[in-house]
C-alpha cells in the first residue's frame, strides 16, 4: 500500500481495500480474487497478513474460499442493499419414483412421491435450486 494507516493493523487496511474493490465492482461478484502470492507482492505484506485480511472478508461473507480453487467474491452477496434478502419460490408436484428414489424410500419403481422444488433468487438471478422428495401424506 502506498500510504500506511497508522494505528490500524495492516491486515485491516488490506481488507478495507479489497472490500472497496468488491463493493465497487472492480472485483466482480463470483470472480476469483488475485492469488495470495499476487496480493503479497501488491501490498508488500506477508502471506499471513494477506490470509488475515481474507479471513476478515470471509467473516463478513464478502468472499468464499474453496480449497484448491481459490477465493471468490461472494456470488450471493446482495447488491441491492440491506434489508433485502433472497427470494424463495416453492413448487410441489407428484412424481413417479425412479429406481434410485425407489431404493432410497423402499418403495416400488413408479410409486408416487412428492417433489418439492425450492428456487432461491438472488438479485433476480437463480442462486440455487433444491429438490426435496417425500412420501405423500398418509403413506408414511
Amino acid at each position: 500500500m502506498p500510504t500506511p494507516h497508522y494505528g490500524q493493523p495492516r491486515y485491516r487496511v488490506i481488507a478495507d481495500e479489497l472490500r472497496r474493490r468488491i463493493e465497487s465492482g472492480a472485483i466482480p461478484s463470483g470472480s476469483l480474487l488475485p492469488t495470495e502470492s499476487a496480493l503479497t507482492a501488491e501490498f508488500r505484506a506477508s502471506r499471513g497478513t494477506i490470509r488475515q485480511a481474507i479471513a476478515v472478508l470471509r467473516d463478513e461473507r464478502l468472499v468464499e474460499t474453496e480449497h484448491g480453487r481459490g477465493t471468490y467474491a461472494n456470488p450471493y452477496r446482495l447488491v441491492d442493499g440491506p434489508g433485502e434478502g433472497p427470494e424463495v419460490e416453492t413448487r410441489e408436484r407428484q412424481v413417479a419414483a425412479d429406481p434410485e428414489l425407489a431404493a432410497l424410500f423402499a418403495v416400488e419403481v413408479g410409486a408416487a412421491l412428492v417433489e418439492q422444488q425450492n428456487i432461491t433468487l438472488m438479485n433476480g438471478a437463480v442462486g440455487a435450486v433444491v429438490r426435496i422428495y417425500r412420501l405423500p401424506q398418509g403413506t408414511q
